[in-house]
């Protein structure tokens, strides 16, 4: 059942963060204000809902996919919240220049790092549903 849910959860996010992400949030989503922080939870939100339908649809036409409501809302929670950190981007920053990556940082490595924490944080919830 784990590579049908993350699967379903990548297909999720891919939704929430290319064609539902609007240029407001991807511009300000880490920006340290109040609008910021509406733009950073806004997306975070369209990625929760986003993966809610992918999951809503996997259980209703695959087989193999049967999950407890109560880990679909932990997971959901997971993922809204991992991705409003993420997006901050200072945790990306603070993770490349700790690990002796601040020059590829400089030359677009960031957005690689960002969507690997992403992805980490998908398969750790598709294996929590899994389980």
């Amino acid at each position: 059942m784990f590579p049908s849910l993350f699967v379903l959860l990548y297909l999720g996010h891919l939704l929430a963060d290319y064609p539902l992400q609007m240029d407001h949030q991807a511009a300000h989503k880490a920006d340290r204000c109040a609008a910021g922080w509406a733009a950073n939870l806004t997306h975070a939100a369209t990625h929760v809902a986003t993966c809610a339908a992918a999951l809503a649809l996997g259980v209703l036409v695959l087989d193999d996919v049967t999950v407890s409501l109560p880990m679909v809302v932990a997971a959901l929670l997971w993922i809204g919240g991992s991705h409003a950190f993420i997006d901050r981007r200072w945790p990306v920053q603070w993770w490349m220049n700790h690990t002796g990556q601040a020059s590829w940082a400089k030359h677009g490595g960031a957005a690689h790092v960002d969507q690997t924490a992403h992805i980490l944080a998908l398969v750790l919830a598709a294996l929590a549903l899994a389980a």
